[in-house]
């Protein structure tokens, strides 16, 4: 009789019992063997896509906002020093980066290569690539890196499903700690949603996968080995793992990417509002459900939203024909769309639901609503 065992995803035995019993090859994977070939597996089809990056500057100071200090509880991870000065350039970053294609695009973090005047990228087998495009994104702490390839041969990561995840999910962190290149951790997805001061825009995701600094760029990887993170931060007193770490997932990291690399920019659309959360205090006084939707408590004067009607203590419970129930939602939704778009809202006005339409606008200046599209 044959059949098969599937733990973690990963195929670990196909194979019948025989009467004389299991040879060492047949021997049928369960428990911490079958985890362990799953993380074998996931580490073998990813690392060869995780790279590290050197930046080059003028002064390492000013090209990192941190100047390689230990990092403060909750703030970005700084690059180590290095000795290798290129040219007459100091080394002002180093981080981890991950392949996203073979002909030479590369993802990390923004902090990484920030002021930089040059960057390289050394592959696993040890040679060195110019960059010879770099376009950063401080809100999401993105980078985008373009490489001259010439003859090498890239190993291109494949993408997965970040929005899929759940808490408890297992994961591995790839990158260079301390230097140490092909690093391999692992451990679970220990929250969803997380946000940071210093990383303005999107959410993030918790892990207690050992992050250190070195690992900024690098790839947080589901079983399958396929890339749903972007390795950024770390919560620390004393500037090393302590066992909460950050990843941008890779379905915000790869929009911010597509900008940047075919715009130099991140293009965000904007409705013109401020928000706040529907918790228990702030409904208690509108006599309002808890989480309900979002609380609109600002409108900007000739914004799209005061243009398509939306008011001040207007609760949005959908947008796009999507719920949304807290500020990050509705900011991570509104901004993907293009601008000049126009998108449909559902808000709740007391007692009532009402369907709007708004025609968004950019975010550098909400009020500046595209006539083209707002006169369809």
């Amino acid at each position: 009789m044959i059949f098969r065992l599937i733990i973690a995803g990963v195929v670990v035995a196909a194979t019948a019992i025989s009467p004389a019993g299991l040879t060492r090859a047949d021997e049928v994977l369960t428990g911490p063997k079958a985890l362990s070939q799953a993380f074998r597996e996931a580490a073998k089809l990813a690392t060869p896509a995780v790279v590290t990056v050197v930046a080059y500057g003028q002064s390492s100071d000013a090209a990192t906002p941190e100047g390689f200090k230990p990092p403060s509880p909750l703030e970005p991870m700084p690059g180590n020093r290095s000795d290798n000065g290129g040219d007459s350039l100091k080394a002002t970053g180093l981080g981890s980066g991950v392949v996203l294609s073979k002909e030479g695009t590369v993802v990390t973090n923004n902090h990484v290569i920030a002021g930089a005047e040059k960057v390289i990228v050394r592959l696993q087998d040890g040679r060195e690539l110019t960059a010879s495009e770099v376009h950063g994104d401080a809100d999401n702490d993105i980078a985008m890196l373009r490489l001259e390839v010439g003859d090498v041969e890239l190993h291109p990561m494949e993408i997965g499903d970040s929005d899929a995840l759940e808490i408890g999910d297992w994961v591995l962190a790839i990158g260079s700690p301390f230097r140490l290149e092909a690093t391999v951790s692992a451990g679970i997805i220990s929250a969803k949603g997380r946000t940071l001061d210093r990383i303005r825009r999107g959410s993030l995701l918790q892990t207690d996968a050992a992050i250190n600094p070195g690992n900024s760029g690098g790839a947080l990887v589901d079983l399958d080995g396929r890339l749903i993170g972007i390795n950024t931060a770390i919560a620390t007193r004393n500037g090393s793992y302590q066992g909460i770490g950050f990843a941008i997932p890779i379905s915000q990291a790869q929009w911010v990417a597509d900008e940047l690399l075919h715009h130099g920019r991140v293009r965000r659309a904007a409705l013109g509002i401020r928000l706040a959360d529907l918790n228990a205090s702030v409904a208690g006084k509108l006599d309002l459900p808890v989480g309900l939707g979002v609380l609109v408590y600002q409108v900007i004067n000739d914004s799209a939203a005061d243009q398509a009607g939306i008011e001040p203590l207007d609760v949005i419970l959908e947008f796009a024909g999507t719920r949304v129930k807290e500020p990050i939602e509705l900011q991570n939704a509104v901004e993907r769309m293009p601008i000049g778009s126009t998108q449909k809202v559902k808000v709740y006005r007391k007692g009532e639901e009402l369907d709007l339409e708004v025609v968004l606008a950019p975010l550098d200046d909400p009020t500046e609503v595209p006539e083209a599209a707002a006169a369809e």
